[in-house]
């Protein structure tokens, strides 16, 4: 045999190998998988679930790995605070809140008589989680909790979002077709956890069904419910944007360095809006957050902050959260700007420098204001073509100088 023809055999055997190597990868997954599931029947028998129920929800059901990549990646605390809260609370959310207040206004009041929650807030809950409804996600539940149950770290806590999914299907509140959303397995107009739901979701409407999918009343009062049971307070605030005094200890800020409020007073610690602090007990616990560092914005934090954080515990949601909650209630930006040269875009204006993009010839697919993998590529060519360091980052910078002259 010809050299060449020994080296194309040897590719031969290698690619051979590989392939084999592969289907046996494949085949030992598939086992754990179902090894998994039946250990996952047994759990689902001991919760009250019925084997009918458990066979017909997880029938040829087959894991996908992809939600395993997203394990590790929150946004909350990879993303800059600036892009964070751009993004979350901009001009159009605010019209779309402020309508959304409008137009489920009894419904709203009787939110607020039952659980103390005011509509504000809980509209805003609404707006950050699915964008009123829009934008519910589209994974199976099933399919992504299984997976996340049977791979990669905190089995046990999916394990228990699975069953929790399961006997939702058994009670009945909400049909197969429509426990879709999140990677994670949150669903619904407020993408609440199987586990969450099954805790303090509540029939609003009166039809029999708690239908956080279906039905906007029963998603804005589980929402207030929720917030009720963490700690919320009727008639107090969530805290405010405040003025730190000259040469202000950075080191006695953050969430659990909590001390009385009148004690921040006394440090010169002022609110930027003193109607906002009017009222508030000087002994209520209070926390200095500073979430860029001392040179950002500054906010004073009390006990619905707290409320609001158990939702998603991550400070920048919370503060989206909150900040969202005084623009529909008529308030403005806050007054200290953030620590940068180079802010953080809208969504009206990711989608312009989408376009933007589009029109350079990358092919980022329809302009939709959300910045994936593709608009984060084009993004780095275009910085790498303009000399500049390539971040991928959707910023103003870049916005600006692909800007027609």
């Amino acid at each position: 045999m010809s050299a060449a023809g020994v080296l194309v055999r040897a590719a031969a055997m290698v690619a051979l190998s590989a392939s084999l190597a592969l289907s046996a990868g494949v085949a030992q997954a598939d086992e754990a998988f179902a090894a998994c599931l039946a250990g996952l029947r047994r759990d689902a028998t001991g919760r009250g679930i019925s084997p009918a129920t458990f066979d017909a929800g997880t029938r040829d059901l087959a894991p996908d790995r992809s939600v395993l990549e997203l394990l590790d990646f929150q946004p909350e605390f990879r993303t800059p605070i600036w892009d964070y809260l751009a993004g979350l609370v901009d001009e159009e959310r605010v019209a779309d809140g402020r309508a959304m207040l409008a137009r489920w206004a009894d419904t709203l009041a009787e939110v607020e008589r039952r659980y103390g929650v005011d509509p504000a807030t809980v509209v805003a809950v609404w707006g950050v989680e699915s964008d009123f409804g829009r934008a519910f996600g589209s994974r199976p539940l099933l399919t992504s909790l299984a997976t996340l149950s049977c791979f990669g770290r905190r089995q046990g806590f999916f394990r228990g979002e699975f069953l929790a999914t399961l006997r939702i299907l058994q009670d009945g509140d909400v049909p197969a077709a429509q426990l879709v959303g999140s990677w994670a397995g949150a669903f619904g107009h407020t993408q609440f956890m199987p586990s969450t739901f099954q805790r303090v979701a509540v029939d609003f409407d009166g039809d029999g069904r708690r239908d956080i999918v279906g039905s906007v009343p029963d998603a804005l009062a589980s929402t207030a419910n929720f917030l009720r049971r963490a700690g919320w307070r009727s008639g107090e605030p969530w805290g405010w944007e405040a003025r730190l005094p000259p040469g202000f200890d950075a080191s006695i800020a953050g969430r659990q360095k909590r001390r009385p409020l009148q004690d921040w007073l006394r440090l010169g610690v002022r609110p930027v809006d003193a109607a906002r602090a009017a009222g508030v007990d000087p002994q209520a616990r209070a926390a200095v957050l500073l979430p860029a560092g001392p040179g950002g914005p500054a906010f004073v934090v009390l006990r619905n902050f707290d409320a609001i954080h158990s939702y998603n515990a991550a400070e920048s949601y919370a503060l989206a959260i909150a900040h969202l909650a005084d623009r529909l209630r008529g308030g403005g930006s806050f007054a200290t700007p953030w620590p940068t040269d180079d802010p953080g875009l809208s969504r009206a204006e990711r989608r312009e420098l989408q376009a933007l993009l589009a029109a350079r010839g990358h092919d980022i697919g329809e302009p939709d204001g959300i910045v994936g993998a593709r608009t984060r590529e084009a993004i780095r060519a275009e910085e790498a073509r303009l000399g500049l360091s390539p971040t991928g980052r959707a910023g103003r910078a870049i916005l600006e100088a692909l800007r027609p002259r």
